[in-house]
């Protein structure tokens, strides 16, 4: 799903920088750093984060409430993703003003509308309970200033059948020069062996590459371990010294 939600992104290429809301253990932000991509994953679960720390993902991580808003920059990203996660802001306190889905739903559409750059989208994969939510997550977001639509994959098909919600900020495309058009949903016999078989070998990719890199012991890939735990915080890291990554002789 995380393959389909970057190609109705519709990023033009190079690199990008992506928010991924909803992160989790950091299983999309693989794929984004397979494509090139830089990215930023938010989470409510701290151990889900703490699974992806010791995973030692490529993105920064942040410990966040998605209902309470964020705090980034204007025009900070170029994209965001998010698979499986918007329909929970549906499932809030509703005796309260300040926590009910709407209002939880408005302080996420309306800072994440002002995180993103003038003609980037947001591709979220959900899934609503029945209609009436998706007209309460829909209308939230068109208010807050997103334009755009909902996006069904293989509306027939009752295994198959997934809902995108696909939102665009401002009119043209970056580099495109023409208005953004909602994408057209797949149709007829589902693909779902190709992103089986493509989800497959990245697997097996990754399986290589972790196998690979715990076979490497030279000083440039410590002090590049190193140097990533003192940004995120972590006490304790060895001081870097002529020492560092030098084999020692076995001891008998």
């Amino acid at each position: 799903m995380t393959d389909r939600a970057l190609e109705l992104l519709n990023l033009p290429p190079g690199p990008a920088m992506l928010l991924d809301i909803g992160c989790g253990s950091g299983l999309s932000g693989e794929i984004l750093d397979e494509e090139g991509h830089v990215w930023v994953g938010v989470d409510i679960a701290p151990s889900m984060l703490e699974v992806a720390l010791e995973r030692e993902v490529e993105g920064d991580l942040f410990l966040q409430d998605i209902g309470q808003g964020f705090g980034f920059r204007p025009g900070s990203f170029d994209g965001a993703i998010s698979i499986s996660v918007i329909q929970w802001l549906c499932n809030a306190d509703t005796t309260s003003p300040t926590s009910s889905p709407y209002a939880r739903l408005t302080r996420f559409f309306t800072t994440l509308h002002a995180s993103l750059s003038n003609g980037s989208r947001a591709v979220f994969q959900f899934y609503p309970q029945n209609d009436d939510q998706i007209q309460l997550i829909m209308g939230v977001a068109l208010k807050a200033g997103f334009t755009g639509g909902l996006v069904v994959d293989y509306p027939n098909s009752k295994k198959a059948k997934k809902y995108f919600l696909c939102l665009f900020v401002g009119g043209s495309a970056p580099g495109k020069g023409r208005q953004q058009q909602l994408p057209q949903g797949l149709t007829g016999e589902p693909e779902g062996v190709q992103y089986e078989k493509r989800r497959t070998e990245n697997s097996n990719e990754r399986g290589r590459k972790d196998k690979k890199r715990k076979n490497i012991k030279d000083k440039e890939w410590i002090l590049k371990k190193k140097d990533l735990y003192r940004r995120r915080g972590k006490e304790d890291v060895p001081r870097d010294s002529k020492y560092t990554g030098r084999r020692r002789k076995p001891i008998f």
